[in-house]
């Protein structure tokens, strides 16, 4: 790799630690190429991406970015898992762990907030953002369901009570 390639390289991976909700960091020894692939394959399937880089540039890359902290797990063989959603990425990592044993979570961090293994752990079960925006719907809709319901149920209740003085009136 030349110093342009490198150059780039580090300016991909800074805006990856600009811009994610979440960076996670990994340790992937002994993992096999069909397993990374499921990893990754996973990481899409949750809108959230895996990045193997050299340490090195990828300290360079973390200079003062807000997830600079996770420059102390970038040792060894690591990869990171990243997301725009806050909750994505560390739930692909979690998950991937629990079935791949050599795929071991370091930590890393949420915006500047820096997380150890149990951080990763807290933020994989926190609800995904699609899921809040769900919830919220939910909460907005029902009371208007109930408004409509109850603006509707006295125009009923009207329309059947001048229905039966019409047929009143007509019958006598």
């Amino acid at each position: 790799m030349d110093r342009a390639q490198k150059e780039k390289l580090v300016d991909e991976l800074g805006q990856i630690f600009e811009s994610s909700g979440v960076v996670v960091v990994a340790r992937y020894e002994g993992l096999t190429v069909a397993e990374m692939q499921d990893l990754r394959a996973r990481a899409r399937g949750a809108e959230a991406s895996v990045r193997v880089a050299k340490n090195r540039l990828a300290k360079i890359a973390l200079d003062g970015k807000p997830c600079e902290s996770i420059g102390e797990y970038l040792t060894g063989m690591t990869v990171l898992t990243f997301s725009e959603d806050p909750v994505a990425a560390a739930k692909v990592a979690e998950d991937f762990a629990k079935d791949n044993k050599k795929f071991e979570i370091l930590g890393g961090a949420m915006g500047e907030n820096p997380l150890d293994r149990a951080g990763v752990t807290a933020v994989s079960k926190m609800p995904s953002r699609e899921e809040l925006i769900a919830s919220i719907a939910g909460c907005i809709g029902a009371p208007a369901s109930n408004i409509a319901g109850a603006i509707g149920a006295p125009a009923s209740n009207i329309a059947s009570i001048l229905s039966t003085i019409e047929e009143r009136g007509e019958a006598a």
